[in-house]
Order: C-alpha cells, then structure tokens, then sequence
C-alpha cells in the first residue's frame, strides 16, 4: 500500500478532505523525522515505537578491493510494534491465507 492509498483509505473512512489528510500525514511524518533525529524516541500505545537503534563500531571487508574498512558507530531508525499490533498480525486470517502451506 502506497503512502497515496492511505489517504485515500483515511479520507473514506473519516470524510475529510483528501488534501487535510495529506497535511496531516506529512505533518506527523516531518515530526517523527525531526524528533529522532535530535535523538527522540516516538511511542505510541498499542501501535508501536519509533527508536533510534545503536550500531556498534565494526570492521568490515570491501570485496572487491579486498580491504578492512571501519565503520564507526552510529545510529539508525527503527520501529518496534507494539504486542497489541503483533497479536493482531499474527490472528489476521487474510495474512494466514497468503501463507505459504508447508
């Protein structure tokens, strides 16, 4: 599903103006950005969290120069669902039928 089909789908479901749903979502996508990147986590009850995860500091190998590479720590985005989200997906009969059968 594409960012587009989500405001159409929150548009039928609510009645608001495709435009103000547009808003709306931009608007909670600028602040999830702008509050990790100074380091903000983002929880939201019975959806999930937003986290900055650590990565630690490595030796990597470029292959192809056949090279040691450092790579300092740093930090990367990462969302983590809630137990109520996680329940949800795993009862979800839709989800159970596009399973592949063993």
């Amino acid at each position: 599903m594409t960012k587009a089909e989500v405001i159409t789908k929150i548009s039928d479901k609510t009645g608001i103006q495709k435009d103000d749903v547009t808003q709306t979502i931009e608007a909670f996508f600028k602040v999830v950005k702008d509050s990790m990147s100074e380091g903000e986590n983002i929880y939201v009850r019975g959806f999930g969290s937003f986290i900055n995860k650590k990565r630690a500091k490595k030796i990597a190998r470029n292959i192809s120069k056949n090279t040691a590479i450092v790579i300092d720590e740093h930090y990367i985005p990462a969302f983590k669902p809630s137990k109520v989200f996680i329940e949800k997906i795993k009862n979800s009969k839709k989800i159970k039928e596009l399973a592949p059968q063993d």
